[in-house]
């Protein structure tokens, strides 16, 4: 009865591992060791906290803390790590769409929009952007010297989680 049992336990979770490219699989593991400060092999609510403190944030609250870990299942070994991120991503749009939405704005197909005319559609269009929004964009995908955004970089990292220029 165990093997079977075994094999069926295997059959459910190279399901999620299927769900992303080895490179990305690789990246996570790492994540989440970095993540298991204890090294037990699950993110609790220490390993959390430390994270936190790591990344300079000290006063994180146990309420906090236990919200974020009731989004679990249950213990967040790897597995359960990989499935939650995968569940988030999964809303995720193909990196094409993203690219065509922005080629709207971009007809002659340089790849680049000026940061200005996209700023005010960000800012004027269906779901309207926050200048505080737009401005965390920019932050995070700064203009070029030009005064352009990079769309093509902008939509790899959405879809990928890194720079494409980094790789």
């Amino acid at each position: 009865m165990s093997p079977k049992k075994a094999k069926k336990k295997e059959g459910a979770s190279s399901n999620v591992f299927s769900m992303f490219e080895q490179s990305q699989i690789q990246e996570f593991k790492e994540a989440f060791t970095i993540m298991d400060q204890n090294r037990d092999g699950f993110i609790d609510k220490n390993d959390l906290r430390d994270t936190f403190a790591a990344l300079g944030r000290l006063n994180v609250g146990n309420d906090e803390l236990e919200e974020m870990l009731k989004e679990a299942p249950g213990a967040i070994n790897f597995t359960v790590f990989l499935t939650m991120f995968g569940e988030k991503l999964k809303g995720t749009d193909p990196e094409e769409t993203i690219l065509n939405a922005f080629k709207i704005f971009d007809p002659e197909a340089k790849g680049v929009l000026k940061g200005d005319e996209i700023k005010y559609y960000l800012m004027s269009q269906a779901d309207k952007f926050t200048e505080t929004e737009v401005n965390q964009m920019f932050s995070n995908f700064p203009l070029d010297v030009a005064g352009n955004l990079d769309y093509k970089n902008l939509c790899y990292v959405i879809t990928h989680g890194e720079d494409k220029e980094q790789e």
